[in-house]
């Protein structure tokens, strides 16, 4: 009996006249979810996973009468990180259903009435109230809209649910929003169970990761019980053929950056490529330098003509931007569009059906194409510098040869020479299947607050009731009730002090009784201000119909004025408006325009990659270039280059490199003849980041100087402007005892950890969104953080301080690494190794370039962001300078009576109009009699 023999006649014969023979995930899959078994199927792109998590669903809706309870109906819930996916996956299903009716036919049977719907924040309000008057079979949907789901009168559709589908769960596991969605799995458990129905089936669709037991634990969770729902891993991750090349189209990598040097006739005075050198009045210019991109622009021209789908990824929504312009300008016609997450969705959706249709021949793409999205027959997939992970560039890489058993075909264009270490690194390890390890937050409290809020809102609960729905999320497993208590004082208003009386409680705790209820606006608070995605204060673009264009940064917005042109998505569009919350534009198609940019957060290079990178720069001395070409796949030019750029830095600092066993210090004096201390280290930013703070308070402490330490993935560098002697090599190592408590000391004061508290604070639903619908100035949302971070930052149990804490030591910052590469220091493990050098060597001349570009603008950093305690400080000098007379009369008298009666609540815009306004007022204001009330 073959697994085929377990579906219906007519199911049977639909896949068979269809496809050759399952897939070894298609078939091993459908084993496990056809003995009900909660399933995690591992397998790479383009082996039928889809199919296998929905066939066996489709076949018992086909065979089974629909609930003649018409709100019963839904009994499939697919979950897919990314909306574009939804509407993949729901075109996809198109072919088994039809197939599927059509055999029913042909056996003399009534076709089956299978209902598809989806429901994603796109999803117009006319479908969604069809959609909970007449629930579907199958509803397609995100992590955000389950949430919002679950926290509506729309929870009543979900009841019913047999079968849960999460699909590309690696992408989540990892991450705030996964935390967010293992909660709402616990949610609907509890729904559908009060409904009387059994706990839904869950079902994984994952790329290859490990540890396969951490996603598995992740997807099933913990029962009542307390005990881990047994999930079965179906791991199906045979490694898919790849076909690597790095490519280097120049011949020395290390001419660029350098001054060109022109004849004025277009010629070259050197032995250079003669097509890259400047020519005119420009030539000769010392800040005029070469560059590597010309070469990039005219290979990938050719990779493009030259295939017949090609997808480009980059690394930034900017670079997308400016390189889909290039190879246009450069082929004379629109050969390439930019897809990123900043294009409207209608765009993006044009774009890619554009390419599927053979109409495109190239995207250049950020992460927005990273995932499963159905791309039609990609045939090349390019890589412009080195991706940021193992498991990254299998995803992308992997986008080629979607077809079961079809080679992936990859090209990797590192930018700069260190660039190209890593690409070698990283595509070695590719074609080994070395990923990194998934690690799943643990406790994050603000995600917490949020959906605790959300629970109440559907129904009262009591605190066990809630404790249980909590602990039943693996990334909650541990949690500890005076965490989960912390958070409850915290959503109903009982904080350390009267300073947070501006904070509202957002539910009732009645401690006698032992119970939660939502407060009143708090069903529209959660709904509003839902969900993990930062708010980045972004402006939408649009066409003077209404039409969404994207998306574009604040701080570009501001510097941009009515009649400027500006690029997005590979179009021209002219600003015809800038209001408050949107710029309207117009096409203005051939036009030049300035490229937009966006800020975004910068992921730094895994551990394990670090260590890898460090041991193949330990070896690499010995291996022959056959080697290099076959092992990592670097073409002729990347050899040489790779060869010449380690040489050049071994005759730098006399034979030596970072390795995984060894830390280079290299000191040198910069132009203006101060110290810079080179910490040449390969283990990534996630190590470098703390060390750097460490070093600082370290330096600070017990040499009394002031030291500026910038980190990225390849090492610190430190600046001593006021040293007269080199710098002592055990200035920047650490006691592996002391790391936790210098770096604890020094991150609450950084930039990062007041943006995050921002983001954190926001998350918690602390900081909502003023107006539901538009857009909050990120400048405003830094200050009301600000505001709220100088008082939290004096009570160290306030629950988002914690969080705040949390996050930057364990999921920014990788400490534990830190601590253990200390301790592998101190006891000789990894030897540190130290060399004075007239010039910086080519390793930290890339290191000393990433200093120069962090404190360019350090002007430009919001003010909000900076250190907390320079925040309190302009607090108390601002109150003692409004304080002193000749101040208060530059302030309108009748300003300061309207901000009294406002204060005080004496204005009738800020009457109490219900019980729990009346409870806030007299927290914030204390004891008041009747006639004041």
């Amino acid at each position: 009996m073959t697994v085929l023999d377990r579906f219906s006649e007519v199911t049977r014969s639909w896949f068979t006249s269809t496809f050759e023979k399952p897939t070894p995930a298609q078939e091993r899959g459908w084993d496990a979810i056809g003995q009900g078994r909660h399933t995690l199927i591992l397998a790479p792109t383009g082996s039928g996973k889809t199919l296998a998590a929905f066939l066996w669903m489709l076949d018992r809706l086909a065979v089974t009468a629909a609930p003649a309870d018409e709100r019963k109906r839904c009994r499939v819930l697919y979950v897919s990180p990314l909306k574009a996916l939804t509407y993949d996956v729901e075109r996809n299903l198109r072919a088994p259903l039809t197939g599927i009716a059509l055999e029913s036919e042909r056996a003399g049977l009534t076709a089956p009435t299978i209902r598809v719907a989806t429901r994603t924040g796109d999803t117009p309000q006319a479908d969604r109230r069809a959609l909970a008057r007449h629930p579907p079979d199958i509803l397609i949907t995100t992590p955000e809209s389950l949430y919002l789901m679950l926290t509506s009168s729309t929870r009543e559709v979900l009841a019913s649910v047999e079968h849960v589908i999460v699909d590309e769960i690696h992408a989540v596991a990892a991450t705030k929003r996964g935390t967010h969605l293992a909660l709402s799995l616990e949610r609907l458990e509890r729904l559908v169970g009060q409904g009387g129905g059994s706990p839904p089936q869950r079902i994984g669709l994952s790329a290859t990761q490990r540890p396969l037991q951490e996603l598995a634990r992740f997807l099933g969770g913990r029962g009542t019980d307390g005990e881990e729902r047994p999930v079965t891993v179906v791991d199906a991750g045979v490694g898919k053929r790849l076909d690597i090349e790095i490519v280097v189209p120049v011949q020395d990598m290390g001419e660029m950056g350098k001054p060109l040097r022109g004849d004025g006739d277009g010629g070259a005075n050197g032995d250079g490529d003669d097509d890259f050198v400047m020519s005119g009045p420009a030539a000769g210019d010392p800040e005029v330098r070469s560059s590597i991109w010309p070469a990039i622009d005219v290979a990938l021209l050719d990779l493009v003509r030259r295939h017949q789908s090609t997808l480009v990824f980059v690394n930034s929504r900017r670079l997308a931007e400016r390189l889909s312009g290039r190879l246009n300008e450069l082929a004379g016609e629109e050969l390439v569009r930019a897809h990123h997450g900043s294009i409207a969705r209608e765009q993006r959706l044009e774009i890619e059906d554009a390419l599927k249709a053979g109409k495109l021949p190239a995207l250049v793409a950020t992460s927005s194409l990273e995932l499963g999205i159905d791309m039609g027959a990609i045939d090349l997939v390019v890589q412009v510098e080195a991706p940021s992970s193992v498991a990254s560039g299998l995803q992308r890489i992997g986008r080629a040869g979607h077809r079961v058993g079809e080679a992936s075909k990859g090209r990797i264009f590192p930018k700069f020479r260190g660039d190209l270490v890593v690409a070698a690194v990283v595509s070695q390890r590719m074609q080994a299947g070395l990923i990194e390890e998934t690690r799943v937050p643990r406790n994050p409290l603000d995600v917490l607050a949020q959906q605790v809020v959300a629970m109440v809102v559907g129904e009262d609960m009591s605190v066990d009731e809630v404790a249980s729905v909590v602990a039943g999320a693996y990334p909650f497993a541990d949690l500890t009730r005076e965490a989960l208590e912390g958070v409850l004082d915290m959503l109903s208003g009982r904080y350390p002090s009267d300073e947070f009386a501006e904070l509202r409680p957002r539910v009732v705790w009645d401690r006698a009784a032992g119970t939660l209820k939502a407060r009143q606006g708090s069903r529209m608070l959660a709904v509003t201000s839902g969900g993990t995605i930062p708010d980045r204060g972004l402006f939408g673009v649009f066409t003077p119909g209404g039409g969404r264009v994207g998306e574009l940064d604040e701080e570009m917005v501001y510097e941009s004025r009515v009649g400027e042109n500006f690029v997005l998505g590979a179009t021209t569009w002219r600003i015809e408006e800038i209001s408050r919350d949107r710029v309207v534009v117009t096409p203005a198609p051939g036009q030049p325009g300035k490229m937009p940019f966006w800020h975004g957060d910068q992921v730094g290079r895994p551990y394990e990659l670090g260590k890898a990178v460090g041991a193949f720069l330990g070896e690499v001395e010995s291996w022959s270039d056959e080697r290099l070409s076959t092992d990592c796949g670097l073409d002729a030019l990347a050899v040489q280059n790779l060869h010449s750029y380690l040489d050049e830095e071994r005759q730098a600092t006399g034979g030596l490199l970072p390795t995984d066993r060894q830390i280079l210090v290299e000191r040198f004096r910069d132009e203006l003849g101060d110290w810079r201390l080179c910490l040449l280290s390969t283990f990534g930013a996630r190590v470098h980041a703390p060390w750097a703070l460490a070093i600082e308070a370290k330096v600070r402490d017990r040499l009394g100087l002031e030291v500026q330490a910038i980190w990225s993935d390849d090492g610190i560098v430190v600046r001593l402007p006021e040293a007269d002697d080199a710098p002592p090599v055990d200035s920047v190592l650490l006691d592996p005892d002391e790391v936790e408590e210098l770096v604890v000391g020094q991150v609450g004061a950084s930039a990062l950890f007041a943006s995050r508290f921002r983001e954190n604070a926001a998350r918690a639903l602390l900081l909502p969104r003023r107006r539901p619908g538009s857009r909050t100035p990120l400048w405003q949302q830094r200050q009301r953080a600000a505001d709220l971070l100088v008082v939290a930052s004096q009570y160290g149990s306030f629950p988002i301080l914690l969080e705040t804490y949390r996050e930057c030591l364990r999921d920014v910052f990788d400490l534990p690494a830190l601590t253990s590469l200390m301790g592998d220091i101190s006891s000789r493990r990894v030897r540190v190794a130290s060399v004075d050098t007239p010039f910086p060597s080519p390793f930290a001349s890339s290191l000393a370039f990433s200093y120069v570009a962090s404190f360019m603008y350090e002007g430009d950093a919001p003010l909000a962001e900076r250190r907390s305690q320079a925040l309190t400080l302009d607090r108390r000098m601002l109150a003692e300078l409004v304080g002193s007379d000749e101040l208060r009369q530059l302030i309108d008298g009748d300003a300061l009576d309207q901000l009294e009666a406002e204060l005080q609540a004496q204005s009738e815009r800020r009457w109490a109009r219900s019980a729990d306004a009346a409870h806030d007022l007299l927290r914030r204001l204390g004891d008041l009699t009747l006639v004041e009330l």
